[in-house]
Order: structure tokens, then sequence, then C-alpha cells
């Protein structure tokens, strides 16, 4: 038996890296039985069986893990924007951020496609936000090698709706990943989806990188939620204000005497990622306890 890590799952086999090799492997009966499903990413004991082959024993113990994108022991999530058709709407980014903070996981915005303009306004909300934010172009090369710098010694998660260009900047990053690139449909203003697994990538420069499948508004409603309660600590620039409001228990949604709105009022807070935080803990209030993922009950 020894230990390794899942790069990739296709077809309902794990393909785990341990030393120089890597295994094709099943996973045990038993995680079918304990609804337990391996993740990219996973740090996995295995047993091999031959020719290649091997089987998934146990799932070591996790730093934190996410079912969209399907991925777990994440340092920081890229979430690649674009200004561009496709437009990116705040909400996606600001929902992505939300679940990646309250994972405790380090965010990164990228907008790219920044040749064909539209980046300035993105830009400016989430660096006023307090995010670490890198402007991209794969076609130019601009902000590829800053990017690199923020990938470098870290297991980072690349995602983003359909469109927006992240096999292109991992393509820019490191060629030797040689990922296909789709087409942006003018006039749907959305991407065809050219990822159709999730798999981490080792580049030359000491990054572990994972790809995975571009999402859209639709898909990301059926995504985790997090109580809305704890959904304020999840927006980074509430927790400041947070304790200082009239009332106890105050939602940050439109009560009288609330320090969060107060925040926004004074320019503080962004009002998109306010807007996004009310219509998220709209959305989470509406959902039953006993509706509610195990992992979200504390």
């Amino acid at each position: 038996m020894a230990d390794g890590t899942i790069f990739k799952a296709l077809s309902g086999f794990y393909y785990v890296k341990t030393g120089d090799i890597v295994l094709r492997c099943r996973a045990r009966g038993r995680f079918r039985y304990d609804k337990e499903t391996p993740l990219v990413g996973d740090q996995v004991s295995v047993t091999a069986t031959g020719s290649g082959e091997g089987v998934v024993d146990a799932i070591l113990p996790r730093r934190n893990s996410f079912s969209r994108p399907a991925v777990a022991n994440i340092d920081q999530m890229v979430i690649i924007a674009s200004g561009v058709i496709p437009v990116t709407e705040p909400f996606l980014i600001d929902r992505m951020a939300a679940i990646a903070e309250h994972a405790g996981c380090e965010v990164v915005v990228c907008v790219n496609k920044c040749d064909l303009g539209g980046s300035d306004q993105l830009m400016g909300i989430y660096r006023r936000a307090g995010f670490k934010t890198v402007r991209t172009s794969a076609v130019t090369g601009e902000g590829i090698a800053e990017l690199a710098s923020l990938l470098n010694g870290k297991v980072s998660v690349f995602t983003g709706n359909s469109g927006v260009g992240k096999s292109s900047i991992l393509n820019a990053i490191d060629p030797q990943f040689s990922l296909s690139v789709g087409e942006v449909s003018e006039k749907l203003g959305r991407g065809r989806h050219t990822t159709r697994h999730v798999e981490l990538f080792e580049t030359s420069g000491g990054a572990v990188i994972a790809d995975t499948p571009g999402f859209s508004s639709f898909d990301l409603e059926r995504m985790e939620l997090t109580d809305p309660v704890e959904l304020q600590y999840a927006f980074h620039e509430f927790v400041p204000y947070i304790g200082s409001c009239r009332f106890a228990g105050c939602a940050h949604v439109k009560e009288k005497g609330c320090a969060v709105l107060a925040a926004v009022r004074e320019g503080k807070i962004e009002p998109t990622r306010h807007s996004s935080y009310a219509r998220l803990h709209e959305q989470l209030s509406s959902v039953k306890e006993w509706e509610r993922p195990p992992a979200d009950k504390k």
C-alpha cells in the first residue's frame, strides 16, 4: 500500500500519482456504500495490482473540498472572468468567492481578454474589495507572468463561466498543457465546454493547477450552499463591521442601524458585493434546515 494524489478522475477511474508512477485505479466498493466519492486533489492510500493498475483503499483527511468544481485540498481558487463576450456577472464571481472563503481557500480574481477591453469595471470592483486581482490576455501575454507568480508553490483551481479563457490561460502559462480551446458563440455570448473533466497539471515553475469545466448561471444555482448566518463571514470586507449593528442577529440586508449597510453607503463596501450577498442570503434563507447538505450543519 502507498499514498498518492488523485490527478484525474474520468469514467470511473482515478489516476493516482505516487512518486514517479501514475496508477489507474478503481475505488473500493465500500466508498459507494459509505456514499463517499474520491475527488481530484485527494490524498489517498492505494494498492497496486499490476500493469499500471491499482485500487483506492482510503481517502486521507482533507483540508477542504468542493462539489462544483469537484476538487479537494486546494490552496487558492483562481476565478477567471471576462469583461467582454462572455461578460461575467459579478454575482458569479461573488458566489464562487464566498464558497472558497467559507472553505478557508484564498481567492484570486483574474480578468482575462483585456486586449479586447471591458476589464476596468471588474478590476475596480475586486481591487477595492481587497482581493488579489490580475488582468490578463492569453493572446498578447499581458499579465501571464504575474498570474504565474501567484501560482508557484501552491495548489490552485481555475474556475469561471464557460468561454472566459481558462484553458487558453493555462496554455499561455505553460505550453506543455496543450489544452483544447473552444470558440465563444457571439449569438449566445457563452463558450463551449472544452474541459470535460477535472484534472491537475504541474507547471515547470512548481505550481499545481486544476482545470475545471466551465459553469453557467444555472449550474451555479445548484452548487453547495452555506448557512445564511455564516454567509456574512464569507464576505471578508463585512467582518470589521459584524457585531457593530444596532440589533443582534442582524442579517445585513435592510435592517435599521446595520453597520454593514452604513459601510456600503459610505463607500467602504462595494454595492455590487452587498447586492450579491443579499441575493445569496435570500437563496439560503429559503432552504429548509433538513434540505441543507450535511457539511453545512454545524
